[in-house]
């Protein structure tokens, strides 16, 4: 027998194993992923609670016939290992190895490539109107954690699927925790609506034996739904998902694969758009995680007898609340504002010394920015901290409620650049372009702690929209191979040599050890470095005068191509001098090292460009 009829089929086994065989599945699922997530780091918690309804999903339902989509994406883990990615697992998150969250290039039981928060009801709901048009007739489920529901993009697609006909079930994954504690009036919510387990399960026996009565059975059933329909008004209230015309059935625990069969068999029977509410306990069957589970959300490598431990060190994110926090001790009128990533951007930190002006709010960087927009307007000094990746979505809040208002807000970016593990939706290479085309916009970038803390002070100062954008990780300590001197006015560095070089490096961020190091190594040409602090706008006629005697002016950055600083440099000094290095597509996972080599950020690759010129 060959090694692929020996392969399991997951799949096609969970279908005829019993309970005393699935629970011996989660368990040995849970142990794969602990292992995994220790060696190569990753998602924890959140997929260790995931393990019992992933399976249950994957029993009840018939991938990828039927459309399993996880929002987010990033608690997939036992779902990877379920559809054939069993015995490539131990490459999760690695170069050339298996994705993180759901990717559509890895697997066809990988919907859509889910990054972001709110986007899976959406994408659901479309494929289950394509398959009513086709007449269809699989089912479309989409899973959602509760703290998701803080997103406004799924409000809007719950209220599109409304009374309707399809074969849609929305399964909401309640463990009372997003990234940082849920927070807020929906949270609240979820802690209160209850209906009993067994209450589906009587009613569809009611209304099964009457429907027997001859003549009068089905004119009986439809009195005791209006009766049962009654009572439940009184005693229970109706909940949000019914008022909005849809079937709600729960709360049952997530975590019993034959609790959640039954509602899973259930709701396939009602064949309209239905919602599950289950509840998991986040970082189950590890105990640690299961103490501390937003310690366990996204770990780097571990030792899983000891745990995660406490990493010791400084960095962007960490540095970054400190100054903050001890700005705001002068200054009582800063706010800060985070989208359910207190710990992820530093902003705990601020939490902790003024909570009163420290506000979550949620997975929602829409109403974040809007929000910090209204504190501008009545005097507070607002500052955002978001991911790049995140603050995509941003885009016409910027715009219209902040930009065209005329206010004053500080947005940092964390995790700019090319950033590790997390793979192709949460590369920060986008910000740049497209933030440049918002009019009386400001946009810095330092490479140390202390142009940070300048930048910090200079951007909760300014009169306009001001971007901080930094990366993950710590500051790079290295000594220029050029004296640089700063100027303070123009807010950038420039070697000494920039008079008498035969060609300009330009650059920003953390590539300025890059430009250095290959400086170094190529001395004999004379290149002189311009390494930008403010990164827009920018003075091109200083900028023209600066490299007036060079024969050629490579820029060299982390960001994408398209829109980026080198092309508004080719267009605006002498285009015919200028090359550009930077990103031309999407960035797919694997270690910084391994994703600054495939994009050419090396000092052989670009020492080979530069000799080419």
């Amino acid at each position: 027998m060959d090694e692929k009829q020996e392969k399991r089929n997951l799949l096609k086994e969970i279908k005829t194993m019993d309970k005393k065989a699935l629970g011996a599945l989660a368990d040995e699922l849970r142990e794969k992923i602990i292992k995994a997530v220790a060696k190569n780091g990753g998602h924890l918690a959140s997929n260790l609670g995931m393990v019992e309804a992933t399976i249950a999903l994957h029993k009840v339902f018939d991938s990828p016939n039927d459309k399993i989509i996880f929002d987010v994406g990033h608690q997939c883990y036992a779902h990877k290992l379920i559809t054939g990615r069993e015995d490539s697992f131990d490459t999760l998150r690695q170069s050339g190895g298996i994705s993180g969250f759901t990717n559509r290039k890895e697997s066809e039981h990988d919907i859509l490539n889910e990054g972001h928060s709110g986007t899976a009801l959406s994408g659901a709901l479309g494929i289950a109107e394509a398959n009513k048009i086709k007449g269809n007739n699989n089912y479309t489920v989409a899973v959602v954690g509760d703290g998701s529901l803080t997103n406004g993009m799924v409000y809007e697609a719950l209220n599109n699927c409304a009374e309707k006909k399809l074969k849609l079930i929305l399964l909401i994954n309640d463990n009372e925790m997003s990234i940082s504690k849920n927070v807020g009036g929906l949270d609240r919510y979820f802690s209160k609506i209850r209906v009993s387990n067994k209450y589906f399960r009587l009613k569809r026996g009611v209304d099964k034996g009457l429907s027997f009565i001859p003549l009068i059975g089905k004119l009986l059933a439809r009195g005791a739904r209006a009766i049962k329909d009654f009572f439940k008004r009184v005693f229970v209230r109706e909940n949000f998902f019914e008022d909005l015309g849809l079937i709600y059935i729960g709360p049952v625990d997530g975590n019993n694969i034959e609790k959640l069969s039954i509602v899973l068999n259930e709701a396939k029977k009602r064949e309209t758009c239905t919602v599950i509410h289950m509840q998991t306990k986040k970082g189950k069957g590890y105990e640690l995680a299961e103490k501390e589970p937003d310690k366990y959300h996204g770990v780097g490598s571990f030792d899983a007898e000891r745990g995660v431990e406490s990493v010791g060190g400084e960095c962007f994110s960490s540095h970054m609340g400190n100054t903050l926090s001890k700005l705001a001790e002068k200054d009582d009128k800063i706010c800060a504002i985070t989208a359910a990533m207190a710990q992820g951007t530093g902003l705990d930190i601020f939490e902790g010394e003024h909570p009163e002006r420290f506000f979550d709010v949620g997975i929602a960087e829409e109403h974040a920015i809007t929000f910090a927009s209204g504190l501008s307007v009545n005097g507070m000094k607002s500052v955002v901290a978001l991911y790049s990746t995140f603050a995509q979505r941003v885009y016409d809040q910027l715009m219209h409620d902040v930009a065209i208002q005329g206010l004053p807000l500080t947005l940092l970016l964390d995790r700019c650049g090319l950033v590790a593990n997390d793979g192709i939706t949460h590369q920060g290479i986008f910000d740049y372009p497209v933030f440049t085309t918002i009019p009386n916009t400001k946009i810095y970038a330092p490479e140390t702690y202390s142009e940070l803390d300048n930048m910090l002070s200079r951007s909760i100062n300014d009169t306009c929209l001001s971007i901080v954008r930094y990366p993950r990780g710590s500051e790079k300590t290295y000594t220029p191979h050029v004296k640089m001197e700063y100027n303070e006015e123009k807010m950038w560095y420039v070697s000494d040599n920039i008079d008498k070089a035969q060609g300009v490096i330009i650059t920003y961020g953390r590539m300025g050890a890059l430009a250095s190091d290959v400086v170094e190594k190529l001395k004999d040409k004379n290149i002189a470095i311009i390494r930008l602090l403010k990164i827009f706008p920018i003075d091109y006629s200083e900028l023209r005068a600066l490299t007036a005697n060079a024969k050629w002016i490579y820029v060299l950055e982390e960001s994408f191509k398209t829109g980026g600083l080198g092309e508004k440099l080719s267009a605006n000094l002498d285009s015919t001098r200028v090359r550009v290095h930077a990103i031309e597509d999407f960035v797919e996972h694997g270690s910084l090292e391994s994703i600054m080599k495939a994009c050419k950020f090396t000092t052989e690759d670009i020492i080979e460009e530069i000799n080419k010129i």
